[in-house]
This record gives structure tokens, sequence and C-alpha cells, in this order.
């Protein structure tokens, strides 16, 4: 925290939610003689300055916002020998991360998080078997089982087999499904999740049976609803990458390729990829009416 004379006032200015760029801004604002602080409140970063110069801050944020990473303003951090830093309460690495995952996570997203994790952890403590054997597909789908054991329909999506299997499929899951929470509300997210994983377990016990698992053909549906609803309604904000949606399409060529060192359940990603499109189509359509 650098020194100011007792006589200046200093106070609240901008809110900025990104640590290192509140900490550019301030130190920018130190080059041009305006006196000014960093403190960290309400999961925010909010500068202070001198009263008497926020006019002239004002005009200085304005064009600093439109190019914050422009070099000017990363000489100016060099420049200065007194770095503006947080006080004593600045969160810590850990506190940080955690705070920007529940933020971006909403209720029902880490619901399914949590599921996905605690039957993982209990695999790992040696009840592997007995939570499939709990949770899994049925071996005969017929009408006496479904009204008997319904969630086994859904109950697949919870399991996974190994360590890089549960983090690749729960990191995208609280990617993409916290988006689509934060934009369209927990029951667009409920329905996504109940109808693509319906849909993707049926179709791949037909195709291979019942030993299968894994939430990836409900992931594959939220990308799918995420690429078609940007497509079909980008003024919803709610969009994902070209690189992603590059990248998720080639590793499930690369499944149905047969050249990965796993076994892939391709049809539950291919029927999830198509069904959450599905959604998206049927969910603007009925908007539009």
């Amino acid at each position: 925290m650098s020194n100011h004379d007792a006589s200046i006032e200093l106070g609240a200015f901008v809110k900025i939610e990104h640590h290192n760029i509140a900490l550019l801004f301030c130190n920018y604002l130190l080059s041009q003689n305006i006196s000014a602080k960093v403190l960290s409140e309400d999961n925010t970063f909010v500068i202070y300055c001198d009263i008497h110069q926020q006019d002239q801050a004002k005009d200085i944020f304005e064009d600093f916002i439109k190019q914050p990473h422009h070099p000017k303003y990363q000489q100016a951090a060099w420049d200065n020998a007194e770095v503006s830093q947080l006080k004593s309460n600045e969160p810590s690495v850990v506190s940080q991360f955690k705070e920007q995952f529940f933020r971006h996570a909403g209720f029902v997203t880490l619901v399914v998080f949590a599921i996905c994790w605690f039957t993982f952890i209990l695999g790992e403590l040696g009840w592997q078997r007995d939570v499939f054997n709990k949770i899994g597909f049925f071996n005969h789908l017929n009408m006496a089982n479904l009204l008997e054991q319904p969630y086994r329909l859904i109950g697949p999506a919870f399991f996974h087999f190994t360590w890089l299997h549960i983090i690749f499929n729960t990191m995208w899951w609280w990617q993409i499904g916290g988006s689509i929470e934060r934009t369209l509300g927990k029951g667009a997210l409920i329905n996504l999740f109940l109808v693509s994983a319906i849909i993707s377990n049926v179709g791949q016990f037909i195709v291979s049976g019942p030993s299968f698992g894994g939430l990836s053909g409900v992931v594959y549906a939220l990308f799918g609803y995420v690429w078609w609803y940007d497509w079909l309604a980008p003024e919803k904000g709610l969009t994902i990458s070209k690189p992603i949606v590059g990248f998720l399409l080639f590793f499930m060529l690369l499944g149905f390729a047969n050249v990965l060192p796993v076994n892939m359940a391709n049809t539950a990603h291919l029927l999830g990829l198509l069904s959450g499109c599905g959604l998206a189509w049927i969910k603007i359509k009925y908007a539009k009416s």
C-alpha cells in the first residue's frame, strides 16, 4: 500500500471484479499523480482515489477500460516503485478459487457435481462395485424395472471409473452447466440434465449393454445446447468459443475412430449432443412463437 498525505481525502471511485485489472488501474492513477489505493470489499476490488481528482480519474478510466492491457498501463506498474497492494484481508489463492467456483455454479450445478464426486470417492474407498450395482443401468430394460427403480435411467451419469474420467466430466459440467443455470435458470438445467441423461443412457445400453457410466453424454448435451443457443439467439449472451466447439467435436470423432487409449461411450456422446441441440432449437422456437 502506498503512503498518502494525511490531508488527502480518498473516496470510493470504482469497483472492479478482477484483482490484476484493479491493480493496473490503480498504478496508472499513481503514475498520473492521482492518489489511489485498492481495497477488497464484498468479493470485488474497490479503487479509492482523491475526491478532488475523481473527474480526472473518470476520464482516465474511460480510456483504460477500453484497453486495460495496453502497454502504457503495464509500464506504469513497472515504473511505480510502490505497487498498490491489497490490505491484509486480501483473499488467498485458495479463497479466491473457492469464491470463483461458487460464484459461477448455481445450486443445481453444485448438487450434480457433489453427487458425482461422492459416488466416485465411495468407489475409491472400496465400494465401487456396490455403488455401480445400486445406480448402474438396468440389466434388462422393461416396464417392471422402470416402475421399480426409475432412477437407474439417469444413475449411470453419476458414476465414473477413473480420476481422469471424473475430472474431465465435472470440469465441463461446472463450466457449461454453470453458465446455463446462471443465464436461463435452474429449470432449464434440470430439464436438460434429465432429458439428455435418459436419452444418452438408453441409447448406450441398446448399443453396448449396461456396463457404462459417466456424465459425458450430459456434458455433450450441454455443449450442443449452448452451441445452438448461441447460434439461434446470440442476444441472450449464452456463448461458447469456437476453439472449444472444435475441441469437443474432434474429441468425439476420436472416440468413434477408436484411437483413444480408453473405452468411450460414443453413442452416449452423440445422442447427448443431438439432444442438447434439439432442446435448444425447441426452446428458441417456443420462445419466439
